[in-house]
């Protein structure tokens, strides 16, 4: 279980994502998990490298290629906010995607990533605290996601899983359904049947 100062870290990067726009804690998690995959991925890298130098030998079967540089997460977090959002988004993605091959179950699990971040702010802040937060114990990845997962639970709060009532009694007043009206829900996709639903829409 993650406390005290990384406590305190993730819930800054919660909260960054909440203040820079993103209040949905699923599509937090997610990008937080893409960029902690990239963080990780420079990690085993720069293992990887070290031993090849230690050994004499060349690195084989290297993740980044010579114009992929870039994308690793210890060069990625030191470039200008501007120039980080658009490596990220142009590049590190669909790098992503395409990692592992076709047909790979990696490659079917990653081929809808998507990067949602709303801004070169909110990018540049998020990876600083992501930066800041020591993964070198085993079990840190475990707790972090744990932790993440159990926001979830506590999203109600902001509205993510239910409208409030005082939206519902405005919504109910504004459209006055009568019980012979057909209302399109673009949430459910379906249409509701007044004279079976309003009772529980309202």
């Amino acid at each position: 279980m993650i406390t005290g100062d990384v406590k305190s870290k993730v819930d800054q990067i919660w909260n960054s994502f909440w203040s820079g726009g993103i209040s949905n804690p699923l599509e937090v998690i997610e990008q937080i998990t893409y960029l902690l995959f990239v963080r990780r991925l420079d990690e085993l890298e720069t293992q990887a490298e070290s031993r090849a130098s230690f050994t004499g030998k060349t690195l084989e079967n290297p993740t980044f290629g010579p114009g992929e540089q870039d994308f690793r997460w210890s060069r990625l977090r030191n470039l200008e906010p501007e120039v980080m959002y658009d490596v990220v988004s142009d590049g590190v993605f669909p790098f992503l995607r395409k990692l592992g091959g076709d047909g790979s179950t990696y490659g079917e699990h990653m081929r809808d990533a998507r990067f949602t971040v709303p801004s070169a702010h909110l990018l540049s802040k998020v990876v600083d605290l992501l930066s800041d937060i020591p993964m070198d114990k085993r079990d840190t990845n475990g707790d972090l996601y744990e932790y993440l997962l159990s926001q979830i639970s506590s999203s109600g709060t902001n509205g993510q899983f239910r409208t409030p009532r005082h939206i519902i009694d405005l919504m109910v007043k504004m459209s006055a359904p009568r019980p012979d009206d057909e209302i399109c829900d673009p949430a459910f996709m379906r249409k509701l049947d007044v004279s079976r639903d309003i009772g529980v829409a309202a």
